[in-house]
């Protein structure tokens, strides 16, 4: 490599940007609701049904959403950290510069939506479902994503680093782009998908048998 080339790094998802100063959330949510720059703390939230609903500028510390649907949700420059997410279902959503940190989205839904700059952190999503789901500018960070499902999804450039994706689901997804470091790859299903995605040589034995039950190949010990 010439001295003067340097290896570019991954551009970074857009971080949220929250101003200086939030009020304290009363905690309801209501259909064609607007929530600017609130912040919300250990509320219950969950088992809400509710459309047309947007954030912004909110941060959620501990939040409990769990069961909670939202269909039509926008959330922008929203930060989630320690939240309960599990079996949200959020349908035709949008989600833009938004960080979700340590939170739990075991069973979280969310289906036909549009992600930009959002960035998961060390949170167990195992059973989380993204189907019919637009990602650009995405990373996916020390996530445990057992049994996930990325059927249908634009996967372009999303990155997934140090996941568990034991099981995870990616049939016709479109992954151009989508790279994958040290991840735990076995049992991948949908293994065909994974044309023009970007696999470091360590991680590919795990594809061997996904790739193997594609082709109806039987390895023996």
């Amino acid at each position: 490599m010439p001295a003067n080339t340097r290896a570019t790094r991954p551009k970074e998802p857009a971080a949220p940007k929250l101003p200086g100063t939030l009020a304290p959330a009363d905690g309801g949510l209501a259909d064609d609701g607007v929530y600017l720059s609130a912040d919300y703390g250990p509320l219950d939230l969950s088992a809400h049904d509710v459309e047309d609903v947007e954030f912004d500028r909110c941060r959620f510390r501990e939040t409990r959403l769990a069961g909670t649907s939202m269909r039509r949700a926008e959330f922008s420059d929203a930060e989630f950290t320690g939240c309960d997410l599990a079996n949200l279902r959020l349908t035709d959503a949008r989600l833009l510069r938004t960080l979700v940190d340590g939170s739990r989205l075991t069973g979280t839904s969310m289906t036909g939506s549009a992600l930009r700059d959002v960035l998961f952190r060390d949170c167990r999503a195992d059973l989380s479902s993204y189907r019919f789901s637009r990602f650009k500018n995405v990373v996916f960070r020390d996530c445990n994503l057992t049994d996930a499902n990325f059927q249908e999804a634009d996967l372009s450039g999303v990155r997934f680093e140090r996941c568990r994706l034991t099981g995870a689901q990616f049939s016709n997804a479109t992954m151009k782009g989508t790279r994958l470091y040290d991840c735990d790859l076995y049992g991948v299903r949908g293994v065909q998908s994974f044309a023009g995605a970007i696999v470091p040589a360590a991680d590919a034995q795990g594809l061997l048998f996904a790739l193997a039950a594609a082709m109806d190949i039987t390895i023996e010990d």
